[in-house]
Formats: structure tokens, sequence, C-alpha cells
């Protein structure tokens, strides 16, 4: 199981959304390069990285700082964020960048996602970010009137390597991951996932390595690793001891 850091680019800087919304952003670190450094030297194993500007402007926005963090450290990064068509998703994994996340296409174009998987192998994650058990795009802009479980079976034997799935209504307000529909989704699909939005306290990593939730591949942190709520060394001792006994 794995334990992803989360850096949000906005304007070229790390920051925390409330709820996906824009104007509630919180800057972390002037320098998103140190930031992801400081996190590989803390011991984590992948960077999970989202253009959010990309993502309502549906093309990349802040790809120079990409291209820094991806200067910067060693370890794998996963980027979402304005991906829309296979060239920018060959664009990205030019650079260096080892998993793409495709969220709006893959609702608007499931098709894409599915070609794209199949032409990268292990390279392809769909992003499913829902309000409310509907699925929300465009920057979580817009909702649509499809359900989670309903698009994620659209992926099934397509090759698609993950599913992050984020509750809205949860993310950076550091209540805890919604448990019981990330839980719903995972048994309900084959593709492994990653559950997001309010990872808040080292309670909910103790929980996530308890049955029946050591089906997850993992979860995103992000404002909880900012703000101290939660601790690096201890979080990561935990899920090392729990996939030693794995």
């Amino acid at each position: 199981m794995i334990l992803f850091p989360a850096i949000d680019l906005k304007d070229g800087q790390c920051v925390r959304l409330v709820k996906g919304e824009m104007d509630q952003a919180t800057v972390f670190n002037d320098s998103p390069a140190d930031q992801a450094k400081t996190f590989e030297q803390q011991g984590f194993e992948w960077l999970h990285l989202v253009d959010l500007n990309g993502a309502f402007a549906g093309k990349p926005v802040n790809a120079e700082a990409v291209k820094a963090i991806r200067a910067a450290i060693d370890l794998p990064i996963q980027l979402g964020g304005g991906i829309r068509d296979l060239q920018m998703i060959e664009s990205w994994l030019e650079i260096g960048i080892n998993r793409v996340i495709l969220g709006t296409i893959a609702l608007k174009n499931p098709e894409l996602v599915k070609e794209a998987a199949q032409k990268y192998p292990g390279q392809i994650v769909v992003g499913i970010d829902a309000k409310g058990g509907k699925v929300a795009v465009n920057g979580w802009a817009e909702t649509a009137e499809i359900d989670t479980i309903t698009l994620a079976k659209k992926f099934e034997d397509a090759g698609v390597s993950a599913i992050i799935y984020t509750d809205i209504d949860r993310d950076g307000i550091l209540t805890g991951l919604n448990f019981p529909a990330t839980l719903e989704l995972a048994q309900s699909v084959s593709i492994p996932v990653i559950a997001s939005g309010g990872l808040s306290s080292i309670e909910d990593i103790k929980t996530m390595i308890e049955p029946p939730y050591t089906i997850f591949e993992g979860a995103i942190s992000g404002r909880a690793l900012y703000d101290g709520r939660i601790d690096p060394k201890e979080a990561l001792s935990l899920l090392n001891t729990t996939n030693a006994g794995k």
C-alpha cells in the first residue's frame, strides 16, 4: 500500500484547495521542486502531481513547474490536470512522467483512454472525482449524471493501471477519507483503487491498513502532510510494516 504525497500546482506555486475551489487556495511552498525534494527525503515512494490551472483550462499550464519537479527528484510521478488527448499524454511521458491521470476525458471520451492504456501499458490512470456520488469534471466545475461505479466499469479489462477516487466534498477539509464509498468502488471493479480527499490523521492510515480496506492500492495525502497532522515517518512506518507482512 502506497501513501502518495500531493503537490497541487496553481500559478507555479504549491497550493491546497478546499473542496476544489480555486479561490480558496492556500500557498504552502513557492517552490514546488523544493517541496518535491522534501517528500523524497522523507522517504515517500511516489509523488502525486496535479496541474490545477490545467484542469480548468483543458491544457497544460504549469509545465515549467512540472519539469522542474521532474528534474529535482528520482521518485516516480503520476500527473493529472488538463490532459485531454494522446499528444498531451505522449508529451508528458516523454519528459519522464511515469503515469498520467485522465479525468474529464475519461467521461467524455472513454475510447481514447482505452487506446492510451493499450499504447502505454502501466502508465494510464483514470481519475474519478465525485460530488454526491456523481462524477465531476473540468476542474470539478461541472457535475455529470453518471455515477462513479458505472464510469469505472467502463474501463474493466482496458489496461488502466489504477483508478483514483476523490470525494470532492471532503477534499482539503480534513474530515477523513470516504471509506464506505471508496470501498464500494474498489469491490466493484478489478482495477486497483487509490483513495483521495480528506485524509486527515494517522488514524486514517491505521484504518486503511486493516481489512477490508487493504484492498486499496493506497491513498493520497495533501493538507494533512503540509500542516503536520500526519507525521511522514510514523505513517510510512505503519505502511512499511503492513506491506512487509503481505
